[in-house]
């Protein structure tokens, strides 16, 4: 069973504060919560494989086919400013 004094610490971790009510109320959450998570570990998955998803997961992106790009030119014509031939920025770090 988790104590109120339980319920408080967590909620301090948390940056929580609650009012006795409160605590009352998300105790009891917390033993549904612990009591759900001992039932979990009662059952047998010995010939459950291990997954990262539930679902098949394919790739579904296109192929990568090289097409025409801009120019060094081009790309830079955008730029506010440029120097020999990459974008010129304002230096942020020191």
């Amino acid at each position: 069973m988790i104590d109120q004094k339980t319920v408080h610490q967590i909620a301090a971790l948390s940056r929580l504060h609650l009012e006795d009510a409160e605590a009352v109320r998300l105790g009891k959450d917390l033993e549904g919560i612990v009591a759900y998570i001992e039932a979990l570990k009662a059952l047998d998955v010995s010939d459950v494989k291990p997954t990262s998803h539930v679902l098949d997961v394919e790739n579904v992106f296109r192929d990568d086919v090289p097409r025409p790009s801009l120019t060094n030119g081009e790309a830079l014509s955008f730029s506010v400013e440029s120097h020999q031939g990459f974008y010129k920025v304002p230096k942020v770090i020191e």
